[in-house]
Formats: structure tokens, C-alpha cells, sequence
């Protein structure tokens, strides 16, 4: 009847699936956007973390006159690395300790234990900061001129391998 006037029950119909597919799409797509997203996060993290532990080793290393690598049965803490120095402008020395501590899901968490004791031994500073979190492995492996620093940090699903080469200051 030409004379009516409405939608028929086809075109209806048409209409609520074609609203339906591009629902879809706009769900797969957002939920593709925040998998993505997360996954990005996860392996900006892991990089990050990798990378302060990379540059706080590597900075030590080029002001220490001695590295020992390892723990210290001496001390409480699980040691990874021990830095010692000397100021020879004011007598002040340096005790530079990486220590392991444990995070979640058998990740460990490694901070950064530094004592400054004056000219006297009297101790001047002592300060702990958390270098990085969700460490995986780390290894320090002595080399013919200097180390090769190898870590691996998880988070989330994604796990990042970086190594790195240090070097310590020229004895004179």
C-alpha cells in the first residue's frame, strides 16, 4: 500500500544489523586499542627498569677503585655488587652496595645502599634508594678491560634483555 506510511519489517531489520556489525567493529577495535596499549606499557616498564639498573652500575663503576662482585657472608644482605672509593680531595670514602631484596612472582627488586664516611671514619651518610623492581636475572661478568652487565626484566607478559659494558676509571 503506497498510501502507508512506516518502515516494512525488512527494512527495520537491515537497519538494526548494520547497527549491530558496526558495534562490533567499534567493540574488536577498543578492545584491540587497550590490549595494545597494555602491552605497550608492559614493555616500556621493562625497558626502563633495565636501563636504570644499566646506567646506576655504569656510573658507580667509573668512580670505584674497587668492585667486588657478589655477596658478602659479612653482611645481612643479599650483595650483588660492592663499590668502594676514595676521595682524594677530602679524605672521604665510599661504600656503594647494590643489594637484592624480593618483589613479586620471584622478581627481585635491587636497591642502592651508599655509606660516606669522613677523613675520621665517622659516617657521614647513609642512604638506600630502590634502583629498579621486576628484575628477572642479572649478571655481572668481569671482562679483559671492564664488565659486561647482562639484565633481564619482566612486566606483565613482556621480559627485556639488555646488556651493557662498563668500564672503570684508569688507575693513575
Amino acid at each position: 500500500m503506497k498510501s502507508e506510511k512506516g518502515y516494512s519489517f525488512v527494512e527495520i531489520l537491515i537497519a538494526v544489523s548494520i547497527s549491530a556489525l558496526l558495534a562490533v567493529g567499534a567493540g574488536m577495535t577498543t578492545a584491540q586499542i587497550f590490549r595494545s596499549s597494555r602491552q605497550n606499557s608492559d614493555w616500556n616498564v621493562a625497558v626502563r627498569q633495565a636501563q636504570s639498573v644499566g646506567q646506576w652500575i655504569s656510573q658507580d663503576a667509573l668512580t670505584v677503585s674497587t668492585i667486588d662482585i657478589g655477596d658478602d657472608p659479612e653482611t645481612a644482605e643479599l650483595e650483588f655488587i660492592a663499590l668502594f672509593w676514595k676521595d682524594w680531595e677530602n679524605g672521604y670514602t665510599y661504600d656503594t652496595r647494590y643489594l637484592w631484596f624480593d618483589s613479586t612472582d620471584s622478581m627481585k627488586q635491587l636497591k642502592r645502599n651508599q655509606i660516606a664516611r669522613d677523613s675520621e671514619g665517622v659516617e657521614i651518610s647513609n642512604t638506600t634508594a630502590l634502583i629498579a623492581d621486576n628484575i628477572y636475572s642479572a649478571t655481572l661478568t668481569p671482562q679483559t678491560d671492564s664488565w659486561k652487565l647482562t639484565v633481564e626484566t619482566r612486566s606483565g607478559d613482556k621480559s627485556v634483555t639488555r646488556e651493557y659494558e662498563i668500564s672503570q676509571r684508569l688507575q693513575e
